[in-house]
């Protein structure tokens, strides 16, 4: 207790009450994530302290917005948020990983195994895991047109754990068909060029995909045309709004006619802008029933939407920089900050262009572009709740399709690759182990069943029925799932079950870390200088 000398206001917890505080605290949070796990999940109601409701099964969600006190669970909570800002999914799974291989050393440390032998064997199982996950995985050759169906296979897999299956499979269509459209040969894929927006209105299958764009916000002026077809698209980012000069200055004038010509002047340089974009629209669109739609990012002062307006030109001001950039890819043409060498060959093309006034809300869409490479995902919905769901499912399901496109690999799902693994740590890793550390190989190959354990639970399906079914079949060289309808083994290939190659990986690599750091704390020590009593 030399600690105690030293500063006797700190707080001690000792070797076995310290490493209990660990495993329960892991145990405890995998309590609460288990029953989210899988299509059958439920679902958890957040309230916040304003009386705020957020009903989510998103495992992400509900670790950023839960108030977790204990510091190991906070930890657990980070690395599972990390690995979603990586990889975009597996949260659950992560926390309900390091939690089982907590419960599985909880056994072996209470019969008076020392944890550092437990921790040695998870090093050598998550080696054998991750060589195994290499051979297991199933390569899909993308080139320059992805397979479609794969694709939307691992889409739904994802996006059926977060909502009912008749919308994840009409969302799964248009999260392939997003991602499809904003890459690029020989470039990363940018998930920002997809605009997510939402409307709350009609029902949640109204959901849909824009080849184009949805600007939150309409024309200023009440004479514009709400709706314009095959439409010259300017997108710039010019000030159309008189500005007072930074000089401190004084004009006096003595009749009407000299105040008509300062207000003439103080105008002269916007009105001369705003004509030089009424030329060449007037170039442009000559002779032909084309229309002309300007799109800024800065502002646009009544007088000049007049001009604008009279000119027959259709103007949004106070675009988002974001969306700039995704016009310029979703209509054609560049975006220019000024407009003194106007040309035709910096204007993009949208075969309509029309307005949509919700309640108090105006919506602009940009839709029938030539050769789109940004489009937006429309989501709608009866309410916030069903919405913000929508939206999580919809991020999630992006981030497996960028994936699956750059791993060039999926791996089986519904449990069949952790029974796999599990099998192969018993059955061939186990026996090429020196001593006690085999305990811990085979502690490590058991909390891998925690996942195909938790689908059949969550399924009301019974658990021991279920590994032993699987456990069998995979014994005599079959790779099967769970089927959670059923309970019954199933191949997932043929259901078109398949998780991210990335995502598995991330998973076997963060757990045994955080699980093996946890089982070696000795003492925990609650003295940090902003923790003192007060003497």
């Amino acid at each position: 207790m030399s600690l105690r000398v030293l500063n006797p206001n700190a707080e001690v917890l000792n070797k076995s009450a310290a490493l209990h505080m660990n495993i329960n605290a892991a145990k405890g949070l995998q309590d609460v994530l288990k029953s989210n796990l899988g299509p059958k999940g439920t679902i958890k109601m957040l309230v916040g302290g304003a009386g705020d409701i957020k009903l989510t099964k998103d495992g992400n969600t509900l670790l950023k917005e839960m108030q977790i006190q204990n510091p190991t669970a906070i930890m657990i909570a980070r690395t599972a948020v990390a690995q979603d800002d990586i990889s975009g999914d597996g949260t659950t799974s992560t926390v309900i990983f390091i939690g089982e291989l907590m419960k599985q050393s909880e056994r072996y440390i209470d019969e008076g195994m020392h944890p550092r032998v437990l921790v040695d064997g998870f090093e050598i199982a998550k080696r054998a895991t991750l060589q195994f996950l290499e051979k297991f995985k199933t390569p899909v050759v993308m080139g320059n047109e992805p397979d479609k169906e794969i694709l939307k296979m691992v889409a739904r897999t994802t996006v059926r754990t977060k909502l009912y299956e008749a919308l994840a499979d009409q969302l799964s269509d248009i999260v392939v068909n997003s991602v499809l459209c904003v890459r690029k040969p020989d470039e990363p894929i940018d998930l920002f060029m997809v605009e997510i927006m939402h409307m709350r209105h009609k029902f949640d299958v109204d959901t849909r995909l824009v080849e184009g764009l949805v600007l939150d916000h309409g024309s200023r002026h009440p004479d514009m045309k709400r709706r314009a077809e095959n439409c010259y698209i300017l997108t710039c980012n010019v000030s159309l709004e008189y500005e007072k000069s930074e000089i401190n200055a004084a004009f006096f004038y003595s009749n009407a006619e000299q105040r008509e010509a300062m207000i003439a002047a103080e105008r002269r340089a916007v009105d001369e802008r705003v004509k030089k974009i009424i030329e060449l629209k007037d170039k442009v669109c000559a002779g032909t029933d084309n229309n002309f739609v300007v799109i800024n990012q800065k502002g646009i002062d009544p007088s000049s939407l007049h001009l604008l307006q009279q000119a027959g030109i259709v103007a949004l001001r106070r675009a988002k920089r974001r969306n700039m950039e995704r016009l310029v890819l979703a209509c054609g043409g560049e975006a220019v900050n000024s407009v003194d060498d106007l040309t035709p060959d910096c204007l993009g093309w949208a075969g309509l262009v029309y307005e949509h006034v919700l309640g108090e809300d105006k919506y602009t869409f940009v839709e029938n572009v030539k050769n789109p490479h940004s489009c937006t995902i429309l989501i709608k919905g009866p309410n916030d709740h069903t919405i913000a769901q929508i939206k999580d499912a919809v991020r999630d399901g992006l981030r497996a399709v960028k994936n699956t496109i750059e791993d060039e690999a999926v791996v089986l799902g519904a449990g069949a690759f952790e029974v796999a693994a599990r099998q192969y740590l018993i059955n061939e890793v186990k026996k090429t182990v020196q001593g006690r550390a085999q305990l811990g190989v085979e502690a490590f190959a058991d909390a891998l069943l925690v996942v195909p354990k938790t689908l059949a639970e969550n399924s009301g399906l019974d658990t021991q029925d279920v590994i032993i079914g699987l456990t069998g079949e995979h014994d005599r060289g079959n790779i099967v799932g769970l089927n959670h309808q059923t309970g019954e083994p199933m191949d997932p290939q043929m259901d078109g079950i398949f998780d991210n190659y990335s995502v598995k990986r991330q998973i076997i690599n963060s757990g045994p870390v955080i699980a093996s750091q946890l089982l070696l704390v000795d003492e925990v020590i609650r003295a940090g200088r902003n923790m003192r009593k007060p003497a």
